[in-house]
This record gives C-alpha cells, sequence and structure tokens, in this order.
C-alpha cells in the first residue's frame, strides 16, 4: 500500500525527468511531510521530502541580491500556515491543469535551475567573473528559493493572495514561461556565465 501525499496526490505517478536533479528531489510517498529537524548532516536535505522543502522556504526565502527585503510577513516559523498555502496552491494548479500538481511542481524546478552561474576569482590582485557548474543540490535549492521570492514579490502588500501567485509562478516556471521569476532569474544566471568563460 502505498499513501498519497495529504491523502490526495499519487506520489508513484510523479517523475523527474532530468537525470542530474532525480537523486536530490524526493518524492516518496508520505502522509504526512514532516521531518522534524531530524535529518542534519551532509547531503540530507536529500532525504527531506520536495513539499516539506518548498515549506520550509516559504519561512525563509533568503535575501534578493544584496538588498535584505521584508517580503514574507507572518509566515516565519509558521509551519502550519506555510503548509496550508502550499496546499491551497497544489490545488489551484490541480483545478487549472487537470493533472498530478506534484508532477507540475517537480517540472518547474527543472526548468527553474540553472546549470551555469559566475563566481568571483581573485587573481593577481584582480577579481574577474568565472563560470562554474552549478552543483544539482544548489541547482534545486536555487529554483525553491527564486519561485518563492518572485511569488511573494507579486503578493506582497498586494490583494493577491501567496497561494494564488505561487500556482502561477510553479505553473508558469513549468511552461518555461518568461512570465516566471525563476525562469528569469536561471536565464539571467546562465547568460552571466557565458559571457564569463
Amino acid at each position: 500500500m502505498s499513501f498519497k501525499i495529504f491523502d490526495l496526490y499519487d506520489m508513484t505517478e510523479v517523475k523527474v525527468t532530468d537525470v542530474a536533479l532525480a537523486p536530490y528531489i524526493n518524492i516518496q510517498p508520505k502522509l504526512l511531510v514532516k521531518s522534524h529537524g531530524r535529518n542534519v548532516g551532509k547531503f540530507t536535505q536529500t532525504k527531506v521530502h520536495i513539499i516539506e522543502r518548498f515549506a520550509n522556504r516559504l519561512a525563509v526565502p533568503g535575501h534578493v541580491g544584496k538588498k535584505h527585503k521584508i517580503i514574507t510577513s507572518h509566515s516565519s516559523g509558521k509551519y502550519g500556515r506555510n503548509m496550508q498555502t502550499i496546499i491551497d496552491a497544489l490545488q489551484i494548479i490541480a483545478d487549472r491543469k487537470k493533472v498530478n500538481p506534484v508532477q507540475v511542481l517537480v517540472k518547474a524546478i527543472e526548468n527553474g535551475s540553472p546549470r551555469d552561474e559566475i563566481t568571483t576569482i581573485e587573481y593577481g590582485g584582480a577579481r574577474y567573473p568565472q563560470a562554474v557548474d552549478v552543483s544539482p543540490l544548489r541547482r534545486v535549492n536555487l529554483a525553491i528559493r527564486w519561485m518563492v521570492q518572485g511569488s511573494f514579490q507579486k503578493s506582497f502588500g498586494k490583494k493577491s493572495k501567496m497561494a494564488e501567485c505561487l500556482a502561477k509562478e510553479i505553473i508558469a516556471a513549468s511552461e518555461g514561461s518568461m512570465d516566471s521569476y525563476a525562469v528569469n532569474k536561471k536565464t539571467e544566471a546562465e547568460k552571466q556565465a557565458d559571457s564569463a568563460r
């Protein structure tokens, strides 16, 4: 017997098409996605369910660029509220796309994760941008972070609810549309890397 996530969505039909990301996106069937912070250590993020990682990122979305913007309102530390936002967003996706919304989320992560980015190296007292490959774990983390940040920016201080904005962002990213904040950031990172080769 396999569990459906939230007793709603069957995880056995969800497939990760990007071979590099497959070991880093945990889509095991679980009834309750809460690890209670037990997964600590190297690479244990990969043992945390992808839905739980998304909920955790909603609490701490990370700062945008060099500016520490307050974009979360009152979601930090509220696991129940964050998970409810994700359940609502998945429901909106299921209603609009008529497919398993977790599959749409996985596709969005694949489309929003950059393959190259730049780092700064210092050589002879001068600093140069250098193109580097992005590790698969960082690719997943960046895609989740950008989707959450883009959704918060569209909903903070506006009439749109966070769940609605998150659903729109995930759908746009899964289609590879430039309306998606994550896809925009990915394209920008890869262009910078190309110019720094």
